[in-house]
């Protein structure tokens, strides 16, 4: 079983976004680190932690969970770039 800790705390630039999204998102693991995006890019899994942001959800994968202790603006920053490069609407 992985250790996962009791809390996770998330920056509120995170929490700001995914309520103005009104989407879900997840935070999973990457070749570069932990990434967070768009749930539909990254379906959740029953193992994944789930973070209410309002009416939206943060999966955080188990497997992130073990090594981080916030989630980060940082994280989304991949998800933002790719969308700026290809002219899609986060």
């Amino acid at each position: 079983m992985i250790d996962v800790p009791r809390e996770i705390k998330v920056e509120n630039e995170v929490e700001d976004f995914i309520r103005k999204s009104k989407k879900d998102y997840r935070l999973c693991t990457t070749c570069g680190g932990p990434a967070i995006v768009p749930a539909d890019m990254s379906m959740p899994k029953d193992s994944d932690i789930k973070l209410k942001m309002g009416e939206n959800t943060l999966h955080v994968s188990k497997v992130q969970a073990r090594y981080i202790r916030q989630v980060e603006m940082r994280m989304l920053l991949g998800y933002l770039n790719y969308c700026d490069r290809n002219g899609i609407e986060p």
